[in-house]
């Protein structure tokens, strides 16, 4: 990454930029109304149509008053009361074909919006989910691309029928009289005065509430899903958590109200303006009237379309507050959007096909951090960093950032920055692993034996050096055909809140119902399945928490038997079984492994004893590799884990 990288675009203060709506950003909101083109132009048909029969009332109320009464018109009279009914009516049936046309459109442009933001995300690189929280995430998903497809679909066709009804107003008005049509226009620029103003203030509270909303859901997201209820209760923090969710909640009700209160005087002085200009309008009229300049009905059919004017021009100084507001929540949605792909397919990538399995790290170096803050640390430019926003190297650590934090990530939350202890997770990282060949990491915690299994799979790409599979560099092959190769069981187990059917197939769709259930007899997991009520139609709840640990991995590894990839990653895939049933898998892994390259992160010494080579981290460099009588006959550290951690474990 360079200067600063993407999350310095997405992470910067929204109350200190100024984003202004320009041509560039009009284009690009308008592009996702152009594939609905014939259907927005039906809708603005219809608008136009609908504001000139609104017209016509007014004359025929003028009609009416001026000849057919007084001349007691009888015949008249019925068609101008059927004149009034006719026109609601058909104006009526043309909304509704426009209201229509106007929900395809915008549910249209809803699913464009989600589909594109949820297809650029899904290609998003690793470290995107570590820095974004998933609150903002649904917030982008929900609130904004709502309030974007409100400007395509509301603000936009509300400027179109609000000029129109303006244009043809005055048109009406003034071929009645260009006195008071002119005498009702005087009062125009107090309705626009404080409209700039105004769009500018409701577009920074529409900001800050957006903000509010995101850390809102937030913690909806992470207190209330089941990993974060457990630790709330645990940790018997509830009162705090509420406190936390209350002062969130407040600020969203304050910006509410201040929303509210702001719009409420604007639409008060838009109200007066009005009223000034009819008592105007009414005053002199009244006095044409009285002078035998006006007729009655003359005067009453101008003080109708007094109202289709000021509402339209009240309307039409709205449309600037309104479009403002729309435009931050497009402008948060091409924020994601625009946020680059860090790990893309190279243009000539291509597919990895019939793979032997031979894996080459070459001189491989990476880092957690972006460049530009990794080359300001070994600058020295750094600073002192705060004690406690470190942790040592050997800190255990949990949760699906686990390799993140523990061997050299950088973390932000609640704004905060904290920077690990060691700016480079692996450092000048050679090895080779046949096909076929078991490969076992081991080293303390922080090591960067989990940055390996990450970086294989390329959810992240290496900093410097290579990692290549048959000689292919993974940069050059596609993510597809990478994936298609590599089966992962990590130590957090996920699983969907789906059946247990659902979550084996998930990683062969196609396959039948005696491979799903052989995969299951591998993993030593059917015997508990069948004993289920509903079976293998077992929901298994939000990640899994109806099931043991022990359950949940044997799941992951039936699952990725059932995958049958060419390369294993397993980290730690064992560690919650008990010693019979890792007996039973161990076993049913043994034919698994044979003729592919699994490398394995393991603290039980009878996994690393299957091994054919152990290679040895510390502090993200490889110290030893070998065998198991190899490393011990060399004295260092790995005989050092071995008689603190692997042979008491074993004893255990």
């Amino acid at each position: 990454m360079h200067g600063g990288g993407w999350w310095s675009y997405i992470s910067h203060d929204p109350s200190k930029s100024k984003p202004r709506v320009d041509r560039a950003l009009l284009r690009r909101v308008l592009g996702y109304a152009r594939p609905y083109g014939w259907m927005v132009l039906l809708i603005l048909l219809a608008i136009v149509a609908i504001s000139l029969i609104e017209l016509l009332p007014p004359l025929i109320l003028r009609q009416l008053i001026d000849v057919t009464l007084p001349t007691k018109y009888l015949t008249q009279l019925h068609l101008l009361a059927l004149a009034l009914l006719a026109i609601p009516v058909v104006s009526g049936l043309i909304d509704v074909g426009q209201r229509y046309f106007s929900a395809k459109v915008g549910e249209g442009i809803i699913f464009d919006l989600r589909q594109q933001m949820y297809g650029h995300l899904s290609r998003m690189a690793l470290r995107f989910f570590t820095h974004t929280k998933s609150g903002e995430i649904i917030s982008r998903f929900n609130n904004d691309v709502v309030g974007a497809q409100n400007a395509i679909t509301g603000t936009i066709p509300n400027m179109v029928v609000n000029v129109v009804t303006v244009v043809s107003t005055l048109a009406i008005m003034v071929s009645i009289d260009w006195r008071l049509t002119l005498l009702a226009v005087i009062v125009a620029p107090l309705f626009l005065l404080p409209a700039k103003r105004v769009a500018g203030t409701l577009r920074a509270i529409r900001r800050q509430a957006m903000d509010a909303n995101a850390e809102q859901s937030n913690i909806i997201s992470e207190t209330l899903g089941i990993n974060g209820a457990l630790l709330v209760k645990t940790f018997g923090r509830q009162q705090q958590e509420e406190e936390r969710f209350r002062t969130v909640n407040a600020q969203v009700r304050d910006l509410g109200v201040r929303r509210a209160l702001v719009g409420r005087w604007f639409f008060m002085g838009l109200s007066l303006s009005a009223a000034v200009g009819t008592a105007l309008v009414y005053w002199v009229g009244g006095q044409m009237v009285i002078a035998d300049a006006l007729t009655i009905g003359t005067i009453v059919a101008f003080a109708a379309y007094l109202t289709r004017l000021y509402g339209p021009i009240s309307s039409l100084s709205n449309i600037q507050v309104e479009f403002a507001q729309s435009m931050v929540s497009f402008e948060r949605v091409f924020e994601y959007l625009d946020v680059p792909a860090e790990i893309q397919d190279a243009p000539e990538a291509r597919a990895l096909e019939q793979v032997a399995g031979r894996i080459r790290f070459a001189d491989v170096s990476f880092s957690y951090l972006a460049e530009a803050e990794r080359l300001r640390i070994e600058a020295g430019q750094a600073g002192q960093l705060d004690a406690a926003h470190t942790a040592p190297a050997d800190q255990p650590s949990m949760g699906a950032d686990r390799g993140a934090r523990a061997e050299g990530a950088e973390s932000q939350a609640a704004g905060v920055t904290t920077v690990a202890t060691r700016t480079w997770a692996l450092r000048h990282f050679t090895a080779e692993i046949a096909p076929g060949q078991l490969a076992a990491l081991v080293g303390r915690s922080g090591a960067g034996k989990t940055t390996i299994t990450y970086l294989l799979p390329r959810l992240y790409d290496v900093s410097q050096g290579a990692i290549t599979i048959d000689g292919h560099d993974l940069r050059a092959v596609t993510q597809q055909s990478l994936a298609e190769q590599i089966g992962l069981v990590m130590q957090e187990t996920y699983l969907f809140h789906d059946t247990i059917r659902h979550n084996l197939l998930y990683a062969r769709p196609e396959a039948g119902e005696e491979e799903m259930i052989a995969a299951a007899k591998a993993a030593s997991i059917h015997d508990f399945i069948a004993k289920l009520p509903a079976g293998y139609d077992t929901v298994v709840g939000e990640r899994g928490y109806r099931l043991s640990g022990g359950e949940k991995q044997r799941l992951a590894i039936a699952r990725v038997i059932l995958k049958d990839p060419r390369i294993l990653i397993l980290d730690e895939a064992t560690s919650h079984l008990d010693s019979e049933n890792e007996a039973l898998i161990q076993e049913a892994l043994a034919p698994l492994f044979r003729g592919r390259t699994s490398v394995v992160i393991a603290h039980r010494l009878s996994t690393i004893l299957a091994a054919d080579t152990i290679l040895v981290l510390d502090e993200g460099r490889l110290v030893e590799s070998g065998s198991h009588e190899e490393l011990l006959a060399q004295g260092g550290l790995y005989a050092h884990l071995y008689e603190t951690q692997f042979r008491q474990g074993e004893g255990a």
